[in-house]
């Protein structure tokens, strides 16, 4: 597949005109990452931003001592590192490839030039970035207010609905990644998944599978209307 025809299938750029497609398309750089290579890291230049095309990656913050927070886990169509493109500040956290994988790099200063004659495509992008920012808003949130086990509660009915509704959740990243995401650690989430298998609301294998069993009973976790024995 053509580099214009990728990005056709990214929501960022649907819509746009074939024309600036091939803009896009031209000004596009292939790169490759190694599975826990970083992508950039806070404080260097935001020259660009970038666009999954294969892989995952994960964009976190680090605390003085060390601690990580994962912000997002980002995967194949989704752009990241773009908020400089309307700063032109440096990047405000680190990307590390979660798995190998590729992106399609575009350069801050060519893609400037082209939504000064397109600006559809910046509309397209603040949009982007406004439900971003409605997910961080939720995140903070979280932290601040949640216990541990009603934010893992949130979380895992938030990929059962990105899946249908679906009560089977195969996650697609380390229960590691999943502590760092929730703001705690490996230790006390396995404790968490125990302590939820034991009173039959979730079933939990020791891979990536979890199995929703009583949805009520998450639902209220997830509210503050529940807790764990």
């Amino acid at each position: 597949m053509d580099i214009a025809k990728q990005l056709s299938h990214i929501p960022l750029f649907q819509g746009l005109e074939p024309q600036y497609l091939q803009t896009l398309a031209r000004m596009a750089i292939k790169k490759f990452f190694k599975r826990g290579e970083t992508v950039f890291a806070e404080g260097d230049p935001g020259t660009g931003f970038h666009i999954i095309t294969t892989g995952r990656v994960k964009v976190y913050k680090t605390s003085p001592d060390g601690k990580e927070q994962i912000l997002h886990i980002m995967s194949q169509g989704e752009p990241f590192g773009e908020v400089p493109v309307f700063t032109g500040q440096r990047f405000p956290a680190y990307a590390d490839a979660l798995t190998d994988t590729s992106t399609l790099f575009i350069p801050r200063d060519d893609f400037i030039n082209l939504i000064r004659t397109e600006p559809s495509v910046a509309l397209s992008m603040l949009s982007v970035l406004s439900q971003r920012l409605k997910g961080f808003t939720v995140l903070i949130e979280d932290l601040s207010l949640r216990e541990v086990p009603a934010r893992l509660a949130a979380y895992l009915l938030y990929i059962s609905e990105r899946n249908q509704g679906a009560d089977d959740i195969n996650l697609d990243i380390s229960k590691t990644q999943l502590a760092g995401i929730l703001g705690t650690i490996p230790e006390t989430l396995s404790r968490i998944l125990a302590r939820m298998t034991k009173e039959e609301i979730i079933e939990s294998d020791d891979k990536r599978h979890i199995r929703i069993c009583d949805r009520t009973a998450v639902e209220e976790l997830a509210a503050g209307q529940r807790r764990l024995a």
